[in-house]
This record gives C-alpha cells, structure tokens and sequence, in this order.
C-alpha cells in the first residue's frame, strides 16, 4: 500500500454536533438578534454578557 493510499484511508471526517434550538431558552437582545441558553439560566445575565462582548470589540 503506497502512503498516499495510507493517508487517506487514516484520515477521519471531523463532525460538529449543534445543540437543539427546542431545548434552549431564547434571549431576545434586539429585533434582530437573539441567544440561546440553557434551560434556568438567568436571560437578564446572558443579555448583560453579551452586550459586554460587543461592547468590548
């Protein structure tokens, strides 16, 4: 087996598992904006954080 053949066989796919929507709490930061978080998180944290991030750029 070449090692052109090896390295192919040997490489793996890398996969991204994104969290159900219908499981986390909606934020609503603006008309156009929204977060999401986990359930019984505080949302007036979240909006305070993220507003921070933004602010900080």
């Amino acid at each position: 087996m070449s090692k052109k053949s090896r390295m192919a066989l040997e490489k793996k796919h890398i996969t991204f598992n994104s969290p159900d929507l219908s499981k986390m709490q909606e934020v609503v930061i603006d008309g156009r904006t929204r977060i999401y978080i986990e359930p019984g998180a505080d949302p007036e944290l979240a909006r305070q954080r993220y507003l921070a991030r933004l602010e900080a750029r």
